[in-house]
């Protein structure tokens, strides 16, 4: 019995799976069925989506990056376009290999750098692969012959040139401070490159295919953007006249007092007194833009070192070597970039010094200004003077004996400033500090301009020895482009102008999208202290320090400088001159320093002088602005051995005013009026006349009614 319904069981069960197997069977019959007519009744929706989901030629369309140029219209950076050489090996593979050869030996004829069996590997092994760059950045010149082969030979395939932009500077190390380099993502470092990245940089563009509702390949194409073009208030030819003598200056110092450069470093500013505007801007040591990483930049330079320091911080000391071939060769890769950070960075606004004796018309001007002295004051220098513990020398150690202010200026009498400042007391010689803007940013449009708040003490931490110390410009930093602003209010009637190195933004079409006027930021000290100012920085050199200084021709004004570094019981020192011209109607600041010459003895102003004048003597005249001395004998046969053939035609035209050059008299006759250069006074929308405050209707220079309120301090 028990047997029975087994064997009734299995055969139930057996039923069951065959019934299980038919159900799926017929399901999946159904299933085939329904895809193939799926497939019949819409194979054309079917294969859009499969053939939408392909690459048709997408690629970036780069954008150019803005020119920067100089106030001329000069290129100081532009881009060329390059070319990158693409193998497609999916192309060159195809018809069974049959263009592989051809195309190769086409590659080897023209491009002979190339490893051939290396690219033939390549191919052979990754046929699939589009797109495999064996060179980049190749001019049009580079490619043109392979171009040509290609056109004339149908079985050259799978090569095709991506195009893009290379940075260039057509000055190589011109101006290379000012205007930085770009990094190879485009991204600017340093200079104007960097502070007008945003600027400059366009929006890259694309090309891409797409199938319209016919399977047809359709392209669009949303093009690039270029970036805008940066006008800078350079001067080429001013920024060449400033290199040629600071190059000269480091030949004929290099290699004396020990092996290396002429100086550590040496700087100079050239500004426009009445605008704000920096004509040129160059430092030495300096490096060529077109090859930033040229190891021979560093070769005389003084080495430094990354010292590491607690929370992650770091600072750049100097190990009081200079840099040869020798110790190049040891340096670290990593001690090489630091040297070359070190080198690409602008002097003239990232490094701070003490200023020394061109600080002194800062103190008297502040003074003045606070009725704590008078025209009329005299001063009995012996030689030094006790400040509390401390017995502050002069730097005439002899003394200069009892001298009238005028005479404290030219002379730069340190006693003099002591006594000056300690009858004006901190807390007002603190407040011209500030109006003048040391220890903040002047905020010039250069990437990297430092501060120098912590090099300089308030009243309330300020003791009697720091401010007769402050008062000759020791014991407190400034950077170079601090001082030239700050200067230029002191003898343009006290205004305060924005320095700045860009003019105007255009686009790519050359309309203007943003214009640069010059700013007053305020008054710093009255017309009539400005005008004592410049009667006696005149002084300094009609008779006293800075006679040297004075070009062939002109008479100038200015102030020597000389500050000892730490530590203070070294020989280490610091040596400026800061000049204006014409003297009694400034229009152009040059402001050069030497930061410790390669020399025995260092403390000699007569270093920076001699460039100043040296620049005075060939910018003056090609600035037209004509010349206010006669000249003698003697200059004009060392004009005539500098072969400054400009600088003489000069002199002539003033000794016979009835014969000068139609070419003078031409340009002379074309030169607008002198109210259309006065700044826009941002608070009345009229021009100013820098010099007596007076505001002019901006488009017919008539005087309106209406005074100018100076900011008071």
């Amino acid at each position: 019995m028990q047997k029975q319904k087994t064997r009734q069981f299995g055969r139930i069960s057996q039923k069951k799976v065959l019934v299980l197997f038919f159900l799926v069977l017929a399901a999946f019959i159904f299933l085939f069925a329904r895809i193939v007519s799926l497939i019949k009744n819409n194979e054309m929706e079917y294969q859009k989506q499969v053939l939408s989901q392909r690459s048709y030629d997408s690629r970036t369309l780069p954008a150019r990056r803005g020119d920067i140029v100089d106030s001329k219209g000069v290129k100081l950076a532009t881009c060329e376009k390059v070319y990158n050489l693409v193998v497609d090996a999916s192309v060159m593979t195809t018809k069974d290999g049959k263009y592989i050869e051809t195309t190769l030996e086409a590659l080897g004829q023209c491009f002979p750098q190339l490893d051939i069996s290396e690219i033939r590997s390549f191919v052979k092994q990754n046929p699939g692969n589009q797109w495999h760059v064996v060179l980049k950045k190749l001019t049009f010149d580079e490619i043109s012959e392979f171009k040509a082969l290609q056109s004339e030979n149908k079985e050259i395939k799978g090569i095709w040139f991506e195009e893009e932009f290379r940075r260039v500077y057509p000055g190589g190390s011109l101006a290379a401070d000012a205007i930085g380099f770009t990094r190879t993502d485009n991204h600017g470092l340093y200079g104007l490159e960097e502070f007008y990245n945003k600027e400059l940089n366009g929006v890259d563009g694309r090309t891409y295919g797409y199938l319209d509702d016919d399977l047809n390949l359709q392209r669009t194409v949303k093009p690039a953007v270029d970036g805008y073009t940066v006008h800078s208030t350079l001067d080429v030819n001013i920024q060449s006249i400033v290199e040629k003598y600071l190059q000269k200056f480091n030949e004929d110092h290099k290699d004396h007092h020990h092996p290396g450069n002429g100086a550590e470093n040496l700087g100079c500013i050239v500004m426009e007194v009445n605008t704000g505007n920096i004509l040129a801007m160059a430092s030495y040591p300096t490096f060529d833009l077109n090859d930033t990483k040229d190891l021979s930049a560093l070769l005389g330079g003084v080495q430094v070192e990354q010292v590491d320091k607690e929370n992650g911080y770091f600072e750049i000391k100097k190990t009081g070597k200079y840099i040869d071939q020798e110790l190049l060769d040891s340096m670290t890769d990593d001690e090489i970039m630091t040297n070359l950070n070190y080198l690409w960075k602008n002097y003239c606004i990232t490094s701070s010094y003490e200023p020394g004796s061109t600080f002194k018309p800062f103190t008297v001007a502040a003074a003045l200004e606070t009725d704590s002295i008078s025209t009329d004051s005299y001063y009995e220098c012996l030689g030094s003077w006790q400040v509390g513990p401390h017995n502050i020398h002069c730097h005439n150690r002899y003394g200069d004996g009892t001298i009238s202010l005028k005479t404290a200026v030219a002379q730069s009498c340190n006693v003099a400033m002591m006594k000056i400042a300690t009858t004006m007391g901190a807390e007002k010689f603190s407040k011209f500090q500030q109006a003048f803007n040391f220890g903040l940013k002047t905020n010039v449009d250069l990437a990297g301009e430092a501060r120098t708040a912590d090099f300089l003490r308030g009243a309330d931490e300020m003791d009697p020895s720091d401010l007769a110390t402050y008062s000759f410009g020791q014991n407190f930093n400034v950077t170079m482009i601090q001082l030239a602003t700050g200067f230029c209010s002191l003898i343009n009637g006290g205004y305060y102008y924005e320095p700045h190195m860009v003019s105007k933004i255009t686009n790519s079409s050359g309309v203007t999208v943003k214009n640069i006027e010059p700013r007053i930021l305020k008054q710093t000290i009255s017309a009539s202290t400005s005008e004592l100012i410049r009667e006696y920085c005149k002084a300094v050199v009609t008779e006293g320090t800075g006679k040297a200084a004075r070009p062939a021709g002109y008479m100038i004004g200015g102030k020597t400088g000389t500050a000892q570094t730490y530590p203070r019981e070294g020989n280490d020192f610091v040596v400026s001159f800061i000049g204006y011209a014409p003297a009694d109607d400034p229009q152009v600041l040059v402001y050069v320093v030497v930061d410790r010459v390669n020399e025995a003895k260092q403390d000699n102003v007569g270093y920076a002088r001699e460039i100043v004048r040296n620049i005075f003597t060939e910018v003056l005249p090609y600035m037209n602005i004509f010349m206010t001395e006669e000249l003698s004998d003697k200059e004009v046969k060392e004009l005539e051995e500098r072969k400054l053939e400009n600088t003489l035609k000069y002199g002539k035209a003033m000794e016979n005013p009835d014969e000068k050059s139609s070419e003078t008299n031409q340009g002379e006759q074309e030169k607008d009026p002198a109210w259309k250069n006065f700044p826009i006074d941002p608070a009345t929308g009229y021009r100013k006349d820098p010099s007596t405050g007076e505001l002019l209707d901006p488009d017919t220079g008539d005087p309106v009614k209406g005074t100018y309120s100076a900011v008071d301090f």
